[in-house]
């Protein structure tokens, strides 16, 4: 487990609401599956989300939440909106910050 996932300041940014703000401090996944087809979906999703633009210190905000489940999430990254499953959005840590 690494620094950034034993702070308790730091959470997931999927398990945000609206309003939430925050900034990156790692993507990745907290807990690795067994299965081989996981870690390539894992991986794969990783490398998305980095060229998206999740990257370290990126400020991230929590936009709109949808109607159903609150799924998915549109989220103002730097200067870009993209909206994310809350599963692929939970594998971006962030450190919220107080506006």
């Amino acid at each position: 487990m690494s620094d950034a996932q034993k702070d308790p300041l730091i959470i997931p940014l999927g398990s945000g609401h609206k309003g939430l703000k925050g900034i990156v401090v790692a993507v990745g996944r907290t807990e690795r599956s067994d299965t081989q087809a996981d870690e390539v979906f894992d991986a794969e999703l990783e490398r998305r989300l980095l060229e998206i633009g999740f990257v370290e210190g990126a400020e991230v905000e929590i936009l709109h939440e949808g109607f159903i489940g609150k799924d998915p999430i549109a989220v103002r990254v730097d200067d870009m909106s993209v909206a994310l499953r809350r599963r692929e959005a939970n594998v971006i840590l962030i450190k919220p910050v107080v506006a």
